[in-house]
């Protein structure tokens, strides 16, 4: 594989790949190069104000009511005007779907909990608490060995 990389202030970015085959590397890179359309901060609205929120702060987006919602580090929840199927698609590596109405940041996970019906959730370093489906479990507990 040969990687070259061209530094030219006046023309447009772009970035070409000449593969044999689409491999899941491949998909990952031409994530994270869709991806940059996404700032390291998104907006979030609450009541009159709106907030730049750190992308990597958000312990989870949920959907409630036809409205999409980031669950803040700060224990405050913002409204997002995206949908949830937008975000995932751009949000980095560190994003899971947990539910049909849930995307969550990994690394805000603080902890698992067994409830006795069976049901898992996932606990975040704020205190927040969002229910992970049975489906989603099963994926998450396969990619990550839970």
């Amino acid at each position: 594989m040969i990687f070259r990389l061209f530094i030219d202030r006046d023309k447009p970015e772009e970035v070409t790949a000449t593969v044999h085959q689409r491999t899941p590397l491949i998909d990952e890179i031409e994530r994270l190069v869709v991806q940059s359309g996404l700032s390291d901060q998104i907006p979030g609205y609450v009541e009159d104000e709106i907030r730049m929120l750190r992308v990597e702060e958000i312990e989870c987006f949920v959907v409630e009511g036809e409205k999409t919602y980031a669950m803040y580090s700060d224990r405050k929840r913002y409204q997002v005007r995206r949908r949830l199927y937008e975000l995932e698609k751009d949000l980095p590596a560190g994003f899971e779907r947990i539910s049909k109405s849930a995307l969550a940041n990994w690394k805000a996970v603080a902890r698992f909990k067994v409830q006795l019906s069976g049901a898992v959730d996932a606990v975040f370093k704020s205190g927040y608490v969002e229910c992970i489906s049975r489906r989603c479990f099963a994926e998450l507990k396969r990619r990550y060995g839970l």
